[in-house]
């Protein structure tokens, strides 16, 4: 399985070239690699909006039950879900007007992937946030 078309550098670039980001699936466990990230992407300036409808509040930020009930505008959606749930998540992205997609490490859904790029998001599949934020910042990528 090919994934290069999916890890391209100009969409890593597009999708964390924004400033909100939805994390679906993110955990409240600090224990969890969602968690981890996110407060990475937090401490590296990003707004971040929590996603999971068995929170209230995760990293002291509201956390909403989907991506249809965030106020205002999302970026990107960054999912740390199993791949059997993507698809559902990529019909929403579309629907609220995401710019991004990004499947984490492990994650690979190629119909939710198309949907989305045919919907005009760029589009991210098994890669880090948080990994390919820190090689950006160290190639003096961003400012």
């Amino acid at each position: 399985m090919d994934l290069s078309h999916w890890q391209a550098d100009d969409a890593i670039k597009r999708c964390l070239g924004g400033s909100r980001i939805a994390v679906v699936g993110l955990s409240s466990n600090p224990a969890r690699p969602s968690f981890g990230v996110a407060e990475y992407l937090l401490h590296a300036g990003y707004q971040v909006v929590p996603v999971n409808p068995k929170e209230d509040e995760i990293l002291g930020l509201p956390c909403y039950p989907d991506l249809e009930s965030i106020p205002g505008k999302i970026d990107l959606v960054d999912v740390f879900r199993q791949a059997d749930a993507v698809l559902p998540i990529a019909e929403s992205a579309v629907a609220v007007g995401a710019k991004g997609l990004w499947l984490q490490l492990g994650v690979y859904h190629p119909q939710a992937l198309a949907l989305a790029k045919n919907a005009g998001l760029a589009c991210v599949a098994d890669k880090c946030t948080k990994i390919e934020h820190r090689t950006l910042s160290l190639q003096g990528w961003f400012r």
